[in-house]
Formats: structure tokens, C-alpha cells, sequence
């Protein structure tokens, strides 16, 4: 009973197969097992390909209006120069996603915002309509709510008259134009916020939307603290450049001082005009400023022309230096020798007269001489003499001789013409018997 039992349990054990012996499939398991190993190819093949794609998907290319950041888990890669990188012709490499992102910043890209809130208010109706007609049909009062305006200060008071301190402002509107671009891409990505960006967004428009406001702010408050020390003659006409100068710097300042990483391209005053309530005041303030600086520009043409005329080019020098002590005498020598035109000519003219007086006084101072010891012998001829050759010179220099008797009638001619020549002997006629 004893060995039934212990029988019977080895055949209830499973048998170890003999490993010495192969194993004998039958069609089926052959055809699993051949299906299984084709299926094991594939798959090793399959995952070479996507490690290939995944590798291939970090070559990144930088366009020629752009400068890219890598980020490695949302840190910016790199230090220094290597931070940024720049266009080439190659494509760089990355680590692909989720590891490292390449962000590529639009550095070369300007952007324009216009500025509309200092203009006075229009309808729909009036921004269709000719400006000149807007003026005439479209006059409303002033309306601080509704229309935009800029502060600009006035002429500067006479400090003569009591509580005048200069104080008083006008206003203007005007419509603006700040064109910038992104100059430091590590300062902008760090310090301004852009939303993320979403599939099909592009990524300049989504930082236009984004950054928008800031600038917008920044711009608007440049534009507000530069106009209050400007008057509206200023700002109409004749400081433009210099205003539009002090906005930009005052923007670029505060974008510098935030560490934006913007540049302000251009500030440009696109429109302007003072209020339309008082438009025929400004006109004929206009006009009259432009009459003024008509004359003003004719008086200075005048004014060259005349010293040219006189003196020369080196006239307004030598005018100077005449009433200036620290002008040494060469200086002032030099000067006179480069003197032209009519203060030259009669300068000429004067030193000629003066040599022509020297000589005939010297020659009469050695004529007296030569006569001097004849009048000391017979004084009463020698004076005759010099009064005879007198009368003789007087009477040779007239045109007309009249010799009138004495006791004879004076008759005076009015309208006689002093012009004509006495006729000479022949010439005069004797009347006909």
C-alpha cells in the first residue's frame, strides 16, 4: 500500500522537460512564435525612427530679422553672449522638448503705436469729413470729458505788472507716432510679460498685444510732462524737433529704467492743431506771424546786404572789435586791412584827398617862400599881383561874365536855366533893321 501511494504521488508531479531533447512545436505555435519575432523587428525599428525624430527635432534655425533663447526647464540657457543666439546659416541643436524650448524674439521687427487721446473728439460722420468742414459745421464747446488735449505753457508774462507770475497755459491737440523694436532680448523675456502663446499664434503679434498697454502708458506720460514746457507757437511750429527729442529721450529713459529691453526707433508728431473753438483768432495770429517774420527776414537780408555792401564780409568782425577792449590793436589792424566795398573806397578816396592837400601846401608853403623876400621890397606890388592872378583864375573857371557900370538897373531872371552856356560872339545875333 505504502509504495502505491508514494506511485501514485510521482505521477501527480509535473515533469521537468529534458532540455537535452528540443522542443517539438506543431504549426501553430510556429507560426506564433515567427509572427512574434517579425512583430519585435518592427517595433525596434519603429522606436530607432522616433528616437531619430526626437533627436532631429532640435535643430532650430534663427531667421535673419531674429535672435532666439534657449530655455532648459524655463531657465535661460547659457551665460554672456552665448546666452543669445543670432542668425546663421547652419541650424543649431537642443535638447528637444519638455528639456529645453527655443524662443526666438523678432529683434530687427518695428513696431508702430499711434496715439490718439490728445485729440479732440470726433463722430463717426466727422472722421469722414474734409478737415475744413469739421470746422465750420462742427464747433462745439470745449469738453475736457470727451476731448483729449495736451497742456502747453504761455508767453511769459511782464513780472512789471502785480500777480502776473507767467502762469497761465493754453492747450493743443495733437495725434503721435512712437515706432520702437526689441533691442536686449535677455531683458525683455525676463522683465516683460508676454501671454503664452497658443497654436497659431504668432509670436509678434501676441507681444504688439501684450506690451502694447505698458508702452502706450510710458509714451502718453512722456508726451504730457515734455509739453507743459513748451508754448503752442512752439509746438505749431517752431520747436517740433527739439519736443519730439525730449519725448523720445523721456521714453527711453523709463524703458531703460524698467530694463524692458525696448528701443525707441522714432517719436513723430503726426497732427496738430489748436482748438477749434478759437480758429479764426489763431489765424489771424498766423498771419501776422508771418508778416512779422517776412519783415524780420527782409530787414536782416537788408541789413547783410548792406554791411557787405559798405565794409564787406569782415564787417560785423570790425564793428565788434571796435568797441571791445580785449581786442589787441593788430587784431584790429588786420581787420582794417581786409575792409572792403564803399567804406574802402571812400577810405581811398580820403587818404587821396588828404595827399593832394599836403602837396599843394607844401607847394604854396614854397611858392610864399620863393615870394617872401619880394614882398619884403615892394609888399603894395606883390599884393597886386597875387590879387590880379586871383580874379584872372576866378573869372577863367565861370561860364558867364556880366560886367554891369556902375549906377546901371538890376533885372534878375527867375526862370532862367543856370545851365547854359554864354554864346560866344559869333553865336550872338543882332536884331534886323
Amino acid at each position: 500500500m505504502a509504495e502505491e501511494h508514494k506511485n501514485s504521488d510521482k505521477d501527480l508531479q509535473p515533469k521537468t522537460p529534458d532540455k537535452s531533447r528540443p522542443v517539438e512545436l506543431d504549426a501553430a505555435g510556429k507560426s506564433l512564435s515567427e509572427a512574434l519575432g517579425i512583430s519585435f523587428v518592427i517595433l525596434k525599428v519603429i522606436m530607432a525612427v522616433l528616437i531619430l525624430a526626437f533627436l532631429a527635432s532640435g535643430f532650430k534655425t534663427v531667421g535673419s530679422d531674429e535672435q532666439a533663447l534657449v530655455l532648459r526647464f524655463g531657465k535661460i540657457r547659457g551665460v554672456g553672449e552665448g546666452r543669445v543666439l543670432k542668425p546663421r546659416t547652419r541650424p543649431y541643436w537642443i535638447i528637444p522638448y519638455p528639456v529645453e524650448t527655443m524662443v526666438k524674439i523678432p529683434v530687427e521687427k518695428k513696431v508702430d503705436l499711434a496715439i490718439r487721446p490728445f485729440w479732440y473728439y470726433q463722430s463717426k460722420e466727422e472722421m469722414l469729413m474734409d478737415p475744413s468742414i469739421q470746422k465750420t459745421r462742427f464747433l462745439p464747446e470745449l469738453d475736457p470729458v470727451k476731448d483729449g488735449y495736451c497742456i502747453t505753457r504761455s508767453e511769459r508774462q511782464d513780472e512789471n505788472i502785480f500777480g502776473s507770475s507767467g502762469s497761465d497755459y493754453n492747450i493743443v491737440h495733437c495725434k503721435w507716432r512712437l515706432t520702437y523694436q526689441i533691442d536686449d532680448p535677455v531683458r525683455f523675456f525676463k522683465n516683460i510679460y508676454v501671454k503664452d502663446l497658443k497654436p497659431g499664434d504668432i509670436y509678434l503679434d501676441v507681444v504688439i498685444e501684450s506690451i502694447t498697454p505698458l508702452v502706450q502708458n510710458i509714451f502718453e506720460d512722456a508726451i504730457v510732462t515734455a509739453t507743459v514746457n513748451y508754448t503752442i507757437d512752439d509746438i505749431m511750429y517752431e520747436q517740433v524737433a527739439r519736443l519730439t527729442e525730449d519725448i523720445k529721450g523721456l521714453v527711453q529713459e523709463k524703458l531703460n529704467t524698467i530694463e524692458s529691453g525696448l528701443k525707441v526707433v522714432q517719436v513723430q508728431l503726426t497732427e496738430k492743431t489748436w482748438p477749434r473753438q478759437v480758429d479764426k483768432e489763431f489765424q489771424a495770429l498766423v498771419t501776422a506771424s508771418q508778416d512779422r517774420q517776412t519783415k524780420i527776414n527782409a530787414a536782416r537780408a537788408y541789413a547783410e546786404s548792406a554791411l557787405n555792401e559798405t565794409a564787406g564780409p569782415v564787417a560785423e568782425k570790425l564793428f565788434a572789435a571796435l568797441y571791445d577792449d580785449t581786442v589787441s590793436k593788430e587784431e584790429k589792424e588786420l581787420l582794417w586791412s581786409q575792409l572792403a566795398g564803399t567804406a574802402q573806397e571812400k577810405i581811398s578816396q580820403a587818404m587821396s584827398y588828404q595827399s593832394k592837400v599836403v602837396s599843394n601846401a607844401r607847394a604854396n608853403a614854397e611858392y610864399l617862400k620863393v615870394l617872401l623876400p619880394e614882398y619884403r621890397k615892394h609888399p603894395e606890388l606883390v599884393i597886386q599881383k597875387i590879387y590880379q592872378d586871383a580874379i584872372e583864375n576866378i573869372f577863367n573857371n565861370v561860364d558867364e561874365k556880366f560886367i554891369i557900370p556902375k549906377g546901371a538897373e538890376w533885372r534878375i531872371l527867375i526862370n532862367r536855366d543856370p545851365k547854359l552856356k554864354p554864346k560866344t560872339n559869333n553865336q550872338q545875333t543882332t536884331p534886323e533893321n
